[in-house]
């Protein structure tokens, strides 16, 4: 199955990103792919305090997700693009938004770990997503799950969704910019994908607010491509076989010792 992933530089003009987002599309479809990760938070965007998030909140039947809706039945195009859903009267959540290529909704991920780091407070505005199971998009032998940007820093986020099945993991991100942080990026996408023997695609923002250099990652955490530093689309074609051939050579689910629980011990 061929996969792509897109990125862009969001900003706080909601139509402009649909439109940034829409190009990105387009462009996805006409390199034959037929699935496409877009970035976390692509509705806006802003270094602002998350207490902002609240008023631009949008739900699923909205204008953003409506329109990307339409073009992926229109490119026969399943897509994948993180927003900020609202709920209700509580605070939004980081949603990451599944849409088929009938532009059906399939499924969503609302953050677990929200940003609480290096002085910004993402839990000021945002709901953090509860700990149900995880959902699994699936494309024949592939099984695909997601966590989003600062779940990277956990390894069960990963490993709670590889245990779900999954041979495929979607990372939608604003990773953001500051000293080191692009090799920071780059070697928590690419652990993640070794310890788990699996497929990683990635889609990160652009700068200046974030790094950029969205991946796509093999098992044995391999670059299969990197978007760079400017706006654009990456492809590759993703085949199970690939995944149990690394795990036929390095069994390391099978060999662990352990497994994963929340910490009430569920």
């Amino acid at each position: 199955m061929r996969f792509a992933s897109g990125q862009f530089a969001a900003g706080t003009d909601k139509a402009a990103n649909l439109s940034a987002a829409l190009r990105l599309m387009d462009e996805a479809a006409a390199g034959g792919a037929e699935f496409l990760l877009m970035p976390e938070t692509s509705l806006y965007a802003t270094a602002e305090p998350s207490t902002v998030l609240a008023a631009i909140a949008e739900p699923l039947d909205g204008p953003f997700i409506t329109a990307l809706a339409k073009r992926a039945a229109e490119l026969s195009l399943s897509i994948m693009i993180g927003i900020i859903e609202k709920n209700g009267d509580g605070l939004p959540f980081n949603a990451a938004i599944a849409i088929d290529h009938t532009g059906a909704v399939v499924g969503s991920y609302h953050k677990v770990h929200l940003y609480d780091a290096l002085g910004y407070v993402e839990s000021d505005g945002i709901q953090p997503g509860e700990l149900t199971r995880p959902f699994i998009l699936e494309y024949g032998d592939l099984h695909v799950g997601v966590f989003t940007c600062y779940d990277l820093r956990f390894p069960e986020s990963a490993r709670r969704v590889m245990d779900e099945g999954a041979n495929v993991l979607l990372l939608p991100a604003m990773w953001a910019a500051g000293p080191g942080k692009v090799d920071t990026w780059t070697t928590l996408v690419r652990a993640r994908a070794i310890e788990n023997t699996t497929y990683i695609v990635s889609a990160n923002q652009t700068g200046p607010l974030a790094t950029a250099h969205s991946m796509i990652v093999d098992p044995t955490g391999a670059i299969i491509a990197d978007a760079g530093d400017e706006p654009g689309v990456i492809f590759a074609d993703i085949d199970a076989t690939r995944v149990d051939e690394v795990r036929v050579g390095v069994p390391s689910l099978a060999n662990r010792r352990f497994s994963v629980v929340d910490r009430l011990g569920r």
